[in-house]
């Protein structure tokens, strides 16, 4: 987690996952009905398309709370370090189906385009178009503030499914507005709009990926660390060889200390175990302490 405090956060993840699935499960399910019953009424196959669309978000929420509620389960015999990458796992979900959604638009902007159809859209479209942006919006930034919080990325990664439905809005909106002057502008936008969400797939893809295999310290962690080495001792201990294991619900990291040799196990053993007690206390981290004498060298530092 480079660049960035491990403290204990403000929210709790599964209460935050909660929070956010369940909001997101009501509203999408509302605004799903809102959009099919005006594609009907207005006979407009982009807007009842859109509606699936939203409906599909309502899908990854369920995946978010699944996905809370098997993390929060607590570290067993088979797994140790808890179930907190479950978390990571419901990430990549959401981020399949954001991809396989944008597949879906291409396809269909693909064959709008080769049959020269323009969207038909009535005054009901371009109401309930405009509320769909707002409140997608508004859901999105809740889902990002929530994320904040508690650090989720799960949660982080549905507010971006908000975000990308409340875009295909606005490319119907965009579509409404001048579909008399552009009769291709409905299957245009529609393309960047797939783009737009294959990006975002791949970001939340990425970010999940990079926790799983592994991430280097970020400096504000380091420079934590040495804080906290040097308000405990007045000689230089040089913490060095940082490694960080994020398990979500857990954070197991390693690191070494140069110590003077002359020192006994006891003394030396002392010197670790309170800096592992002081770490603990105020960032939340299970450190494990290698303690080397002055001389010591790594062929790999």
């Amino acid at each position: 987690m480079q660049g960035h405090s491990l403290k204990p956060e403000a929210v709790d993840r599964k209460r935050a996952s909660y929070i956010e699935g369940t909001l997101a499960i009501v509203g999408n399910t509302a605004l799903f009905a809102l959009k099919y019953w005006a594609g009907i009424v207005s006979g407009s196959i982009a807007l009842l398309a859109d509606a699936w669309h939203t409906l599909s978000d309502s899908i990854s929420s369920v995946v978010i709370v699944v996905g809370a509620r098997l993390a929060s389960k607590k570290p067993d015999k088979d797994h140790p370090f808890g179930h907190g990458r479950w978390e990571l796992v419901s990430s990549l979900i959401v981020a399949m189906l954001l991809v396989l959604i944008a597949v879906g638009f291409i396809r269909d902007s693909i064959s709008e385009l080769q049959v020269r159809e323009s969207a038909n859209f009535g005054t009901i479209a371009l109401v309930v178009t405009v509320v769909s942006i707002v409140v997608k919006e508004a859901m999105a930034q809740y889902a990002f503030y929530l994320g904040r919080k508690s650090g989720s990325s799960a949660v982080k990664a549905d507010g971006w499914h908000h975000r990308t439905d409340a875009l295909s809005s606005l490319v119907i909106l965009i579509g409404i507005l001048f579909k008399d002057r552009f009769w291709w502008i409905d299957g245009v936008l529609g393309l960047l709009v797939s783009l737009m969400l294959i990006y975002a797939a791949y970001s939340i893809m990425m970010e999940a990926v990079s926790k799983i295999l592994g991430e280097e310290p970020g400096e504000e962690l380091i420079r934590e660390i040495n804080e906290i080495v040097s308000s405990l001792y007045d000689y230089e201990l040089h913490p060095h060889h940082f490694h960080l294991h994020n398990y979500i619900s857990s954070k197991e990291l390693t690191f070494h200390i140069i110590i003077d040799g002359r020192l006994t196990v006891e003394e030396g053993h002392a010197i670790a175990d309170t800096i592992e007690k002081e770490i603990r206390d105020k960032l939340s981290i299970v450190t494990t302490i290698h303690m080397e004498p002055g001389h010591h060298t790594h062929q790999d530092d």
